[in-house]
């Protein structure tokens, strides 16, 4: 019986231990440089988040994050050098909407998608918005989805190319709705938006970050947004849900994960820090610039988010055959 004591003493000694070091090691992050993969180039949306949220981590952090761009394939490149890092929470990665799709849509994928990495937060979210020239004769959604219904696929919408966001977006409208238009890509949201002001194509799907621009008394008009709620930056526009497609609900989002086994206590750490990082005046400001919201998610909600919208989406991937090329 003595010497039972003696080992729950020793068991119970040891994990004392181990919680005194995870808690030290918690305080004492970080001692050093923390680099932030960008799955993307330098100057759009996701690498623009990321310097700004760089920036308001520094504050915290007494040191300026590494932003590390690693684009190709999709995110799977720097997503691929992530899973190779040691999990200690100096090397994170911000992804955006794309990461739990990619195993849908490559042949193959040089990791687990969910089990090779551990989330951290959702950082912010924005919707995309189905837009047409201004003097369109489709006023509504419900006009341009009557006549996609008379007369199958003689209507198009261009989309910055196969499997973005916009991409997912007008397949999702197409299944939900029970239509047939044709996907027509570009190569970007600005020459899709561009030839719809140049009445090549009757609509387009943008992200508000590259079509608010051109909204705000310029030569388009927004049917509806992606969004389940209203976009603060377009309040008087209806969401698709509302606009007759009841449950719809897409948008671009952006979240940063690190590798797999992170120590809980730096996971808790990091999303302290990132919640606190959401409500920098300059984070906030460019958010609002690209139409975007803070979101702000634990780790736990993250995570399950991600697995919610890997099952969302691959019914549609399949359905529409998005495949990369």
């Amino acid at each position: 019986m003595l010497d039972l004591n003696k080992k729950i003493g020793r068991l119970l000694l040891g994990a004392t231990l181990l919680l005194a070091a995870g808690a030290a090691q918690a305080d004492s992050y970080p001692s050093k440089p923390v680099h932030i993969l960008v799955p993307y180039a330098a100057g759009g949306a996701v690498d623009v988040l990321a310097r700004t949220l760089g920036q308001a981590l520094a504050k915290t952090w007494g040191q300026q994050p590494v932003i590390d761009n690693r684009p190709g394939a999709g995110g799977i490149v720097a997503s691929q050098t992530l899973t190779k890092s040691a999990p200690d929470g100096y090397t994170l990665i911000l992804v955006a909407s794309g990461h739990p799709l990619n195993q849908f849509i490559y042949p193959s994928v040089p990791y687990d998608t969910f089990k090779d990495f551990t989330a951290i937060t959702e950082v912010a979210s924005s919707p995309l918005a189905i837009v047409v020239a201004k003097d369109s004769p489709y006023k509504t959604l419900g006009d341009l989805l009557a006549a996609a219904k008379k007369e199958p696929d003689k209507l198009s919408y261009g989309m910055s190319g196969n499997g973005t966001s916009a991409h997912l977006a007008g397949e999702l409208l197409k299944y939900m709705s029970g239509t047939k238009i044709v996907a027509i890509p570009y190569k970007g949201g600005a020459p899709a938006l561009t030839a719809v002001i140049a009445g090549e194509i009757p609509l387009s799907i943008n992200p508000l970050a590259e079509a608010i621009g051109q909204l705000e008394g310029g030569p388009v008009r927004a049917l509806a947004v992606t969004s389940a709620e209203r976009a603060k930056a377009l309040p008087d526009v209806p969401t698709i849900a509302e606009a007759g497609v009841p449950g719809y609900d897409v948008s671009v989002w952006w979240g940063v994960l690190g590798p797999a086994n992170m120590p809980p206590e730096i996971v808790s750490k990091l999303e302290a820090d990132l919640k606190a990082a959401l409500q920098d005046p300059g984070v906030l400001s460019t958010l609002s610039k690209i139409g975007a919201a803070p979101v702000g998610s634990s780790a736990k909600e993250f995570d399950a988010y991600m697995h919610a919208e890997a099952t969302k989406w691959e019914p549609v991937l399949k359905a529409a055959n998005i495949r990369a090329q």
